[in-house]
């Protein structure tokens, strides 16, 4: 064998290579990192759910005193967030994918390590927990992004390992995935959101990592259709121009809720800036206490994620009439509270919302309700804070 070895320089390195230690150690580590990414993901949707679980059995679905309990319940409960992710989680605010972006720009490692740490990545996944269980109007997607990136990172650190913005990008794209249960989602996402452009350096590592989290992520729940299946079809070209119509009017309503975060959080920390503390908590209040009524007076639709809104429109069954104005206006006050993401998902519910309640004996607007829910989202994508 030696001879062989001696005869055949490329055996000799192929077999330094598969036995060098420095070779291998960061691509297990990377490996474990996103394939713990798919897991957190799953156990994230699943406390997610018992959340809102929690929520909706306290509150009940008759009309009787227990109807009220958001009042108390969501006030509270904006407040409670406020306070920890002041206290004890500062940088954990936001929808988590502006802090992604950011992470991929800072050079230092302190000041990455600000809002990308596993710190972070618990007190994220805590805080959508919590307002989920109070009833704020906030999903997991923009969060499972940071909490991947995070957990991308810190692989980074423990193997060795020194292409934090590839690492980044790929832990980022591995959340979308693994909590879309839609690795193509991911890659795309990647490319034009995180990176904005196609890295070639970079694709081995998003690829990777979405199919190594999307792997874990479908062992553990199987594969399952996020937003149901939609049976209706596009018959006929004069039909296309609907779908048209409801991509340029689900991406208008979609810049708007980006226009109206960004403008009421500017101010909004102007005015913290005084009393940062005090501030915070009053305005969390008081955006709960809008939350809470916006939520009664919808019938509790717009209470939660609206997973289950956003899957019954697609399938074929009408919102109420006002429903994407209601769910429009929870989001936007989510968003001014600061206790969490309520942006990606809030517009993609209030424009599928606009979309279900066209008419629904068109058989073309029952074909464009897929096409709605994604062209609506694509415009504007997190482009807030």
């Amino acid at each position: 064998m030696a001879g062989i070895s001696r005869k055949y320089p490329m055996l000799r390195r192929s077999r330094a290579m598969w036995t060098s230690r420095r070779i291998w150690q960061p691509r297990l580590v990377f490996w474990a990192g996103a394939i713990s990414i798919g897991l957190i993901s799953v156990l994230f949707a699943a406390l997610a759910d018992q959340a809102q679980g929690l929520f909706r059995a306290l509150v009940g679905r008759d009309t009787g005193w227990r109807s009220y309990l958001p009042l108390v319940m969501t006030p509270l409960g904006f407040v409670l967030c406020a306070w920890l992710a002041h206290v004890f989680f500062p940088g954990s605010q936001g929808s988590g994918i502006p802090q992604a972006i950011a992470a991929r720009h800072l050079r230092d490692e302190h000041d990455r390590s600000r809002i990308l740490s596993l710190r972070l990545a618990a007190g994220k996944i805590a805080l959508t927990v919590i307002g989920l269980f109070c009833g704020a109007s906030i999903g997991r997607e923009g969060p499972t992004v940071q909490v991947g990136a995070s957990l991308m990172l810190q692989a980074a650190r423990w193997g060795g390992m020194a292409q934090a913005r590839g690492l980044i990008l790929a832990g980022s794209a591995a959340g979308i995935a693994a909590a879309f249960n839609t690795p193509l989602a991911g890659i795309v996402f990647a490319i034009e959101e995180m990176g904005r452009t196609y890295e070639a350096r970079t694709n081995g590592l998003v690829l990777t990592a979405v199919i190594l989290a999307g792997l874990a992520s479908l062992g553990l729940v199987g594969n399952y259709s996020y937003f149901g299946i939609a049976k209706d079809t596009v018959a006929f070209a004069a039909d296309w121009p609907l779908v048209i119509a409801c991509g340029v009017i689900g991406g208008g309503f979609g810049a708007l809720f980006s226009l109206l975060a960004l403008t009421a959080t500017r101010r909004i920390r102007r005015w913290n800036a005084l009393q940062p503390l005090w501030r915070t908590l009053v305005v969390a209040g008081v955006c709960g206490l809008a939350v809470a009524v916006t939520g009664i007076a919808s019938g509790g639709l717009t209470f939660g994620t609206g997973y289950t809104q956003a899957r019954v429109a697609i399938e074929g069954t009408p919102l109420p009439a006002f429903f994407f104005l209601e769910k429009f206006a929870a989001g936007v006050l989510s968003m001014m509270s600061g206790i969490r993401e309520a942006s990606s998902r809030r517009r993609l519910r209030s424009e599928q919302g606009s979309a279900a309640h066209s008419d629904w004996s068109w058989a073309p607007v029952r074909a464009s309700r897929p096409c709605s829910a994604w062209l609506a989202i694509s415009p504007a994508w997190c482009r807030h804070q």
